[in-house]
């Protein structure tokens, strides 16, 4: 069994049980779970192993799961690999490359510059990147980049992992790309494109990376360990990806359920969108590789401990008594951009990931293809189990980090089990 260590306030206790269960249920290797409810810190949990004894992570396109196909609740069970594993322990201030959910902390950028008079989210792209214009993208606005209804989800010619990193052959790409549908009339997840369409939009409007800018606006003034673009100083802190592979599920919980038909169709036809999608960086990048680490790719590769995560998430909302900041006592957003973050921008099929989506402006928002919290949740989950979100109603910042990979994209079945713990903790201390 692994030794879960850390603390949760009274009434949380579920949320410990079901941290711990995932060690057994569902293979967990090593992970972290924070809660900030009205801006404390109610629940901080860690274990297992920060260097996994395990092969390197599985860099096929990864598996959807339907928005009525997904794991049931105890599809896990516990024996050899279940434990953990590993010969370094994860600790406190372990960090992890968190994927995708690094497209939530990248969001953040645009809507505080239109918070402070820097940028206009109606106004085109091509008004702050003259280049963008080209191939038939003259009118996409820049609500279109964040909610992913740009049309620029793939690229004719993947870049190899060098180009994606050096600043200059991702926003070239994105810039002579012909969308694959005209912009802002459908929605499909920019699973890859996502960093240079936002990361150079950001540099144009400020004279800044992306990174700096997080940095400098955000981690420092909220004292986060959270990074887009690792310090060298940082690495020894950053647990290593390995795969899980899904374990059997028992009898007594009935068989396990597989996507759609239609969806694991998708991500098997090199042709399809779904699979040029993912396939925009060829061959996929080396997680673990510090070169990879230190790049400014906000689609993918923030590194943060699951602390910092929860903290900015509930930033986003609400301030925090212990920031670091003059700007509004530690609170990020105003109601205003709090209002235009998780407002519905797209839903529906979306025609990379196939299953229904819902985005606000550069967010997930609740729905069957992303559960969180409550229909007011608003935040983004990484490929392979992260998730990192904010509900408003319930005044809550969520984070869970993970460095056992599952394939798949949204829901789960760790997060998901994390999510409804936390649910029913808050409605017995609200009963």
């Amino acid at each position: 069994m692994v030794d879960v260590q850390g603390t949760v306030a009274d009434g949380f206790e579920p949320v410990r049980d079901a941290f711990a269960a995932n060690f057994t249920r569902h293979g967990e290797r090593g992970a972290a779970m924070v809660l900030y409810r009205e801006g404390e810190k109610v629940v901080d949990l860690w274990g297992g192993a920060k260097t996994p004894d395990a092969k390197a992570p599985d860099t096929k396109t990864p598996d959807a799961k339907a928005p009525d196909t997904k794991a049931p609740d105890d599809d896990g069970a516990s024996g050899p690999g279940a434990s953990g594993g590993g010969s370094e322990p994860w600790t406190q201030d372990t960090a992890q490359v968190v994927r995708s959910v690094t497209k939530g902390v990248a969001a953040a950028v645009p809507l505080l510059l239109h918070q402070r008079g820097q940028l206009d989210l109606d106004g085109r792209v091509s008004t702050y990147w003259p280049e963008f214009k080209e191939a038939g993208k003259e009118r996409v606005l820049v609500r279109h980049l964040l909610a992913h209804r740009t049309g620029v989800p793939v690229l004719d010619t993947p870049l190899t992992p060098a180009e994606a990193v050096d600043g200059i052959s991702g926003p070239r790409a994105v810039a002579a790309q012909r969308p694959v549908w005209e912009p802002g009339t459908a929605h499909g997840y920019h699973a890859q494109t996502y960093s240079w369409l936002v990361g150079e939009l950001v540099r144009r409007v400020t004279g800044r990376t992306i990174g700096r800018w997080i940095a400098e606006e955000i981690a420092r003034p909220l004292g986060l360990d959270l990074w887009l673009g690792l310090p060298e100083a940082q690495r020894g802190r950053v647990g290593r990806i390995a795969a899980v592979e899904a374990l059997a599920a028992p009898a007594a919980h009935g068989p396990r359920l597989r996507p759609k038909r239609s969806v694991a169709e998708a991500y098997r036809d090199p042709e399809s969108l779904t699979r040029r999608a993912f396939a925009a960086i060829t061959p996929l990048p080396d997680e673990n590789d510090p070169g990879y680490l230190a790049a400014e790719l906000p689609a993918s590769s923030g590194v943060a401990t699951a602390e910092a995560l929860a903290r900015f998430y509930a930033a986003l909302i609400g301030p925090l008594p212990s920031a670091r900041t003059a700007r509004s006592g530690g609170r990020l957003f105003a109601p205003a951009t709090l209002t235009m973050a998780r407002t519905e921008e797209s839903a529906g099929p979306d025609r990379v990931l196939v299953v229904g989506t819902r985005y606000g402006l550069g967010y997930m928002l609740h729905g069957p293809a992303c559960p969180l919290l409550g229909p007011g949740s608003f935040g983004h989950p990484g490929r392979g189990g992260s998730l990192a979100f904010a509900d408003p109603e319930a005044r809550i910042g969520f984070a869970y980090v993970t460095n056992g990979m599952r394939r798949g994209v949204t829901a789960d079945p760790r997060a998901q089990a994390l999510v409804r713990a936390v649910r029913t903790s808050l409605a017995a201390l609200e009963a």
